[in-house]
């Protein structure tokens, strides 16, 4: 496993330095839906990535956001998004980050997230501990939706879907003490794990979002669930992640809150 980590480490910060290295140029921007783009750099990243893979553990199954999936029926599948948040990276927002996984028989075992703007490396291990370059993670201690630092996002299809979050928005912004909306989910899962957010919840995530994320909150203390209280998975609808304190009252502001009714509400 030793062996393995340290590839996961190596390629995601082969895959930050290239990121970082082409960030402040201008950027080839394709448009996959009305607001859901994607750049030439996320495709270098990716198959910088997926050639290291490939060299390195060639009967391993791949799933990465911007190709097929490669699937040999292999017991290990590697779970790549090369740039997580590519709408910041776009922009020229320095908010973003490489996220890689490894997933043995359905169950993720090893993730690394980079951040290379500010040179922070989030890895864990399934058993193993969250780390953050090398520091151990442990969740926040707040106990208060009050008093709670919270993060969300919002799908591709906001314009066209009822059911794009702002209801849920609303609700708890009137809530917690604050809600950030930072445009990468696996920044958001990681900085749960880290204690900066207490919470985080999105709708309609894809699994190279949430894959490194959700192992780190998991190793560094917190809950993760889909935002009805029902076990997570990588092909889930919805997904909250907290520092399990507040996990129960930010559940039962979901379940009082119609996701089709974007009104806001004044806090009880």
């Amino acid at each position: 496993m030793k062996d393995i980590k340290t590839f996961a480490v190596e390629t995601a910060l082969e895959a930050g330095a290239l990121l970082k290295k082409r960030f402040s140029e201008s950027h080839e921007v394709r448009y996959k839906s009305e607001i859901d783009l994607v750049t030439e750099t996320d495709g270098m990243a990716e198959e910088l990535i997926v050639n290291r893979i490939e060299r390195t553990f060639p009967s391993h199954d791949i799933l990465a956001e911007e190709r097929r999936e490669i699937s040999t029926g292999s017991a290990f599948r590697w779970i790549i998004d090369p740039l997580d948040g590519t709408t910041n990276y776009s922009h020229g927002f320095p908010v973003f980050c490489v996220s890689i996984a490894l997933e043995r028989e359905g169950r993720i075992i090893l993730g690394a997230i980079f951040n290379p703007m500010l040179e922070e490396l989030f890895t864990a291990e399934r058993d193993g501990g969250a780390f953050l370059n090398g520091n151990r993670l442990r969740i926040s201690p707040t106990d208060s939706l009050n008093r709670s630092l919270l993060a969300t996002g919002f799908p591709y299809d906001i314009r066209e879907n009822r059911d794009n979050n702002l209801s849920y928005f609303n609700a708890l912004a009137v809530r917690a003490q604050a809600i950030r909306r930072a445009g990468s989910a696996a920044l958001d899962l990681a900085y749960v794990a880290a204690g900066r957010f207490d919470g985080f919840w999105e709708l309609r995530l894809k699994p190279w979002d949430t894959a490194a994320g959700t192992l780190l909150v998991e190793e560094a203390g917190g809950t993760i669930s889909e935002i009805g209280g029902t076990p997570f998975h990588l092909l889930s609808p919805s997904l909250l992640a907290t520092n399990g304190r507040i996990h129960p009252a930010m559940e039962e502001v979901f379940r009082a809150t119609d996701p089709f009714d974007p009104g806001v509400r004044s806090a009880r």
